[in-house]
């Protein structure tokens, strides 16, 4: 058992930090985003769930484009092309399945 306060944070893209809890099959992070933070296009075999807690993150998924707002959610299939952009300053929580070993 952790609290939230004592993961520490790391940062994996200019503006995106994140604070990451592993299982053994899953990976959820809690990330901030400073507004105009980019995640490039790309793709990764985990599924993805992004749930937006605050802020408008432009996203867009294999080939659509999706202005996330508070309250939104999101599933992102295995290996479907993505990318973000953050319109304001944002928080949000992605979970990953399979675990995110590259985020240990």
């Amino acid at each position: 058992m952790q609290h939230l306060n004592d993961i520490p944070v790391k940062n994996t893209l200019p503006g995106f930090s994140g604070k990451m809890v592993h299982g053994d099959s899953s990976s959820l992070v809690f990330w901030d985003i400073k507004q105009g933070g980019i995640s490039p296009e790309h793709h990764h075999p985990h599924e993805q769930i992004t749930y937006i807690v605050e802020g408008q993150l432009e996203m867009i998924i294999g080939g659509e484009k999706y202005l996330l707002t508070p309250g939104y959610v999101h599933v992102i299939p295995s290996n479907v092309p993505h990318s973000a952009v953050a319109l304001t300053d944002c928080r949000i929580i992605d979970s990953f399945s399979p675990a995110r070993d590259d985020y240990r």
